[in-house]
């Protein structure tokens, strides 16, 4: 297969643990563990493990005048974006939050024009146009999962979570240009650990480890090896094939594959609308993503 076609099956992995880590994170959240500090358990754990493989990545040294783009994208994709997502998700429901994340792909093809320049297709307008028909589609009238303590407020941090993650994969596109990602992620975490240890230590500290079940530790470790660590790997994996719009859109899959999960375990329930959302999601990004040869 092709580069191109190994990036478009990252993404998609991407979207799908994506997508499972809604409601598995919202089982952990906030009955065992509060929302900041599982992050910083999240991050404190994703950085060891990039430092850990970077041992036997290539060996390159950084210039000193990309660190403040590091530091950039660890702000964006780490700290706020993790942060606003998580406290997020501990007050709306699992599928409303996966379907707010869908404004992303707008926002990204609106910063990508304004800051690096990036031509927007008609065809790539109408994909993001019907996948983000889906997903509202999805949302107003499918039946929704979770519960929700102050959905409002938490709709609003997960939407501050999709502008955050839109500047991330601008500002990271760079640097995926220079360097190899093995290069340059463990330091981005490194960065953003430093930046979220003040928002989390607190409730970190009041975890009591001993209270919660194993099943919960398992739902945990998935989040910090697979939602973090294998999701940022695939990411810039296929950040250095594709453009950031088109990584984008894949975020329309992610409402979709989290009521598939719901509906496996029994909580949710498939009905026409989700059969239609599907059929227009998919629909969406495969215009984004099909190209000639010789474009892009």
């Amino acid at each position: 297969m092709s580069k191109r076609t190994w990036a478009l099956i990252a993404a998609m992995i991407v979207s799908l643990i994506y997508g499972v880590s809604f409601t598995i994170a919202k089982d952990v959240m906030p009955v065992y563990i509060k929302p900041f500090g599982f992050i910083l358990l999240r991050v404190f754990g994703a950085t060891i493990l990039f430092w850990a493989v970077s041992f036997f990545g290539p060996k390159e040294k950084i210039q000193l005048q990309d660190f403040p783009r590091i530091a950039a994208a660890a702000f964006f994709g780490v700290a706020l974006n993790m942060l606003t997502f998580f406290k997020g998700l501990s007050f709306t429901s699992p599928i409303s939050a996966a379907v707010i994340m869908v404004t992303t792909p707008i926002i990204v093809l609106i910063l990508s024009a304004i800051i690096i320049n990036e031509k927007i297709k008609l065809k790539k307008i109408l994909g993001i146009l019907l996948g983000l028909f889906g997903t509202g589609f999805l949302i107003l009238y499918g039946k929704s999962i979770g519960n929700a303590t102050d959905a409002s407020l938490g709709n609003l941090l997960v939407f501050v979570n999709a502008v955050s993650y839109a500047f991330y994969l601008i500002v990271v596109k760079k640097l995926m240009d220079k360097y190899n990602a093995f290069t340059f992620v463990k330091w981005i975490y490194t960065f953003g650990l430093l930046m979220v240890l003040p928002f989390g230590w607190n409730e970190y500290q009041e975890i009591q480890w001993a209270a919660i079940p194993n099943h919960i530790l398992w739902e945990i470790g998935f989040v910090v090896l697979f939602t973090t660590f294998f999701t940022y790997l695939f990411n810039l994996v296929s950040m250095r094939e594709l453009k950031p719009t088109t990584i984008a859109v894949f975020i329309y899959l992610q409402p979709l594959f989290a009521t598939i999960f719901a509906i496996s375990l029994g909580k949710d329930e498939l009905t026409l609308v989700k059969i239609i959302s599907a059929v227009l999601i998919f629909v969406g990004v495969y215009l984004v993503t099909i190209k000639k040869v010789k474009s892009e």
